[in-house]
């Protein structure tokens, strides 16, 4: 089965909202069901087996963070897809939903056009194989098997921090990533760095790579857009 054909799972007490993301996402050959609440999310999710599951955060009688836990705690859905739909200004809920288990989140207001993407984006890197690892953006290629990185044709040699920093970022391209979700997917839950750590190394990348492809987001964290 190919991207068209699968099933998502929208969860959201704003009815405009749920028509909006389903309205675009059957446009694009999805299968789609509603939920209102969290509890009528999970069962939907265990009646229908959906794909993907798409969580609002603040949602009546269990909110997406509880749906999510729940979920992930059964086998079943260990491996379903999840993306929150979230405030963008609330960090707290952000680095809590991915500690819970999301792939991803997407901030509001919804933008139809970026949430297609990044659906698509994570079928696609659900769908990859151990050796599918590369990525590949315009005159950028990310090697993580080989810690190879090539930009514009030149070999360029980063320290392990810095290619793992890279690499998270280009994974999801116009993904804003926070500065918390940085420093505990790159340098570990155990592991004390200052403050200014993040900093530096994005320094490092944005001269060793030559290319404007980092973006800060002031107060939030960083992105990358080629």
């Amino acid at each position: 089965m190919g991207l068209k054909g699968k099933k998502v799972l929208i969860a959201d007490d704003e009815p405009d909202i749920l028509e909006i993301i389903q309205y675009n996402l059957e446009r694009e050959g999805y299968e789609t069901s509603t939920a209102k609440d969290g509890d009528e999310a999970l069962a939907k999710a265990k009646s229908e087996k959906p794909d993907l599951i798409i969580l609002d955060i603040m949602m009546p009688k269990k909110n997406g963070i509880e749906v999510c836990q729940i979920l992930r705690s059964q086998p079943a859905f260990k491996d379903v897809l999840i993306i929150f739909l979230t405030a963008l200004s609330d960090e707290t809920s952000h680095i809590k939903g991915l500690e819970t288990g999301a792939d991803d989140y997407v901030s509001k207001p919804i933008s139809p056009k970026v949430l297609l993407s990044r659906v698509s984006a994570l079928f696609r890197r659900a769908n990859k194989g151990p050796g599918d690892r590369v990525i590949q953006l315009e005159t950028l290629t990310i090697d993580p098997d080989r810690y190879e990185v090539l930009a514009n044709t030149n070999n360029v040699t980063l320290a392990k921090k810095e290619f793992e920093l890279l690499y998270l970022l280009a994974s999801k391209p116009g993904r804003v990533f926070l500065r918390n979700e940085i420093l505990n997917q790159v340098w570990g839950n155990d592991v004390i760095v200052g403050g200014r750590t993040i900093d530096v190394h994005i320094r490092k990348l944005r001269q060793k790579l030559g290319m404007d492809c980092i973006t800060t987001i002031k107060g939030v964290g960083y992105k990358f857009d080629l």
